[in-house]
């Protein structure tokens, strides 16, 4: 098994989100992921205003090309936002003044800056008007994913048709009371068929039974394993940083705002995914090589 994390914020007190990134930092960080059995990652970008985005993503891109492991280990790019829903509980732990609309001018310059990198693009459909962006996207060889939003089916399957083909940690980036029947998670869960489904296995953003019930559901066809990672996995509790944001983590190794009302990214690794699967989720080794090693590469073109 080669797990392949498609969202990793930072890692081992690296935070590739800050403006302080080194090649030191850089490194140490790709050195803790190989420790922790991880083949590949697209390291993660989260909402800010474009020029902070374009220097942070060109920061690591230039840092990356001087380090042989981190080449190999940083596969890709991952932009998260901002064009994301800046309405509260979809916006999540993102910083809603630097949300924008989606468009092609601002979605070229962060391809641009992430030199050829650029993966897979998170984004709200409801804020693509005519998925245009999401067309774009998608005819640059970019994954384009849903997240941090609320299209109605309509506009879901309409950005599908566009390009869209994954959902961005389903089941978070919403609030936490929505309309029980037509809400963004089952209108996400009802297009299995067209959309890789992505999940934090961690307890915390969605519960086990939770999960294990939508998995029973929809099948691990369509199913990827991602951690969310921030700097502080790996390192227990304490306050930490993503993209110059404080980030409270206590015993429990939860990764939430100062203020406690929302979580921001994750601490999990993929060890402790794996012990999460077996122990809680009751899936064999052969259903984990499929949504950490064997899906994320079918999604995602690298």
């Amino acid at each position: 098994m080669k797990p392949f994390d498609l969202q990793v914020n930072g890692y081992a007190g690296t935070d590739f989100n800050g403006d302080n990134l080194t090649a030191e930092t850089l490194h140490h960080a790709c050195e803790c992921l190989v420790e922790d059995g991880c083949d590949a990652i697209l390291a993660t970008f989260i909402t800010d205003e474009i020029p902070t985005l374009e220097r942070r993503i060109g920061k690591l891109v230039e840092l990356r090309e001087k380090d042989e492991l981190a080449r190999r280990m940083i596969t890709g790019i991952h932009i998260e936002g901002p064009f994301i829903n800046p309405i509260k509980g979809y916006v999540g732990a993102h910083p809603p003044h630097a949300v924008k609309p989606a468009n092609v001018d601002d979605a070229k310059r962060l391809l641009a800056a992430a030199g050829g990198l650029a993966k897979l693009v998170t984004l709200a459909p409801e804020h693509d008007e005519g998925s245009k962006t999401t067309a774009f996207l998608a005819s640059q060889g970019v994954t384009v994913s849903a997240g941090h939003c609320d299209p109605s089916l309509d506009q879901l399957n309409a950005a599908c048709d566009a390009g869209l083909t994954m959902f961005t940690h389903l089941g978070n980036g919403c609030p936490i009371q929505m309309h029980r029947h037509d809400n963004i998670i089952q209108r996400a869960l009802s297009l299995h068929d067209r959309l890789w489904l992505c999940f934090i296995p961690d307890g915390v953003h969605v519960p086990f039974f939770v999960l294990k019930n939508w998995l029973a559901s929809i099948g691990l066809d369509r199913t990827i394993f991602v951690t969310d990672a921030i700097s502080a996995a790996r390192l227990g509790p304490g306050r930490y940083t993503l993209a110059g944001w404080d980030i409270l983590i206590g015993d429990d190794l939860v990764a939430r705002s100062p203020d406690a009302t929302h979580f921001v990214g994750s601490t999990v690794t993929v060890p402790r995914i794996k012990t999460n699967a077996y122990e809680q989720l009751g899936m064999s080794e052969e259903d984990l090589k499929q949504v950490l090693d064997v899906n994320p590469r079918k999604a995602i073109v690298t």
